[in-house]
């Protein structure tokens, strides 16, 4: 699909409750780490990036990735694959994308807001979410 056909979203990744003192960060395309940041006292991590949606919807970009013909999700690197050797933990939350609504879609157009999903960043055993993270929320909110 040419890119001129597609239009540029922002999005954004709310991590509530995160692990405290634990890096987390988004996953490049390259796989690195992109934006490594951790919470000091339990305050939201908020992670920004673009995305290009095509007709389908269909969702393209570096931090984009892609499992069988729909399913779209971002991926969110924790500990060690953060960057923080020294973490106990090696892991990443899968967030999905591709269920995004057209209502917010179409609410972001040309940069009129961003597409804000929020996930809870720690698991019932104190330890960093991982695998597969439904929202609790999404939304717009203003740039």
């Amino acid at each position: 699909m040419a890119q001129r056909e597609q239009n540029v979203r922002n999005l954004r990744v709310v991590i509530e409750q995160p692990v405290i003192g634990v890096l987390y960060s988004l996953q490049s395309k390259d796989e690195s780490p992109l934006d490594p940041k951790s919470s000091r006292e339990g305050e939201p991590l908020i992670f920004d990036f673009p995305v290009r949606i095509g007709p389908g919807p269909k969702f393209f970009g570096d931090q984009v990735r892609r499992e069988g013909p729909v399913r779209r999700f971002v991926y969110i690197r924790i500990g060690q694959l953060a960057g923080d050797p020294s973490s106990p933990w090696s892991r990443r939350m899968k967030i999905d994308i591709h269920d995004i609504g057209s209502d917010l879609l179409d609410l972001a157009a040309n940069g009129r807001g961003v597409i804000e999903t929020r996930v809870i960043g720690t698991d019932k055993d104190g330890t960093p979410t991982c695998a597969t993270v439904r929202p609790v929320g999404r939304c717009i909110v203003e740039r």
